[in-house]
């Protein structure tokens, strides 16, 4: 047992247990006593954060879509440009006078001249075309591709550049084929 000078300690045999005075009240932090505090108002920041949100959005988009569209004009181009050369060098240059030319490079060249000047060069199973990177563009609706390159034969190169316009499908422009110096 503790002495009459001791502190009171609550449980302890024959003492009564020691009320505690209430607190006073204290006013609530926002608004009237005993009222629960008012939410703040985050509004201006949501219309903030969705702004900044939807211009990201419509930037990214806009990436998105450049590159789809850069991208597959220029995978178009260089399908384009290899199909061409595999028809060339395999001898089949009527057919690629025919599907690939403009109807408007088909005016300035005729299928003989360009048979002719394809034979002239005398490419055979042994070349290989190597493509730079096409330079590809879109303005108005129409694109352009401009495929630039090599055909490495045995014993002899041949410089390419080819040159593709159109809307829906591209046609080619113009077209250089000529040894390589």
């Amino acid at each position: 047992m503790s002495s009459p000078q001791e502190p009171y300690r609550q449980g302890q045999a024959g003492y009564p247990p020691q009320q505690v005075p209430p607190l006073p009240e204290r006013p609530a932090p926002f608004g009237l006593p005993g009222e629960p505090p008012r939410q703040r108002s985050r509004r201006k920041l949501w219309i903030v954060l969705g702004s900044i949100g939807g211009v990201l959005l419509l930037v990214i988009l806009g990436v998105v879509i450049l590159v789809n569209v850069v991208g597959s004009a220029t995978n178009q181009a260089k399908g384009l440009a290899d199909d061409f050369t595999k028809k060339v060098i395999a001898g089949d240059t009527s057919r690629a006078y025919d599907q690939y030319l403009d109807p408007a490079l088909q005016k300035q060249l005729s299928k003989e001249a360009f048979i002719s000047g394809v034979r002239s060069l005398e490419m055979d199973s042994s070349c290989q075309p190597a493509y730079n990177n096409p330079k590809v563009a879109a303005e108005n609706g129409v694109k352009s591709a401009e495929v630039v390159g090599e055909i490495s034969c045995t014993g002899k190169k041949v410089d390419l550049a080819y040159r593709f316009e159109g809307k829906d499908q591209l046609r080619m422009t113009n077209i250089k084929l000529r040894p390589a110096t």
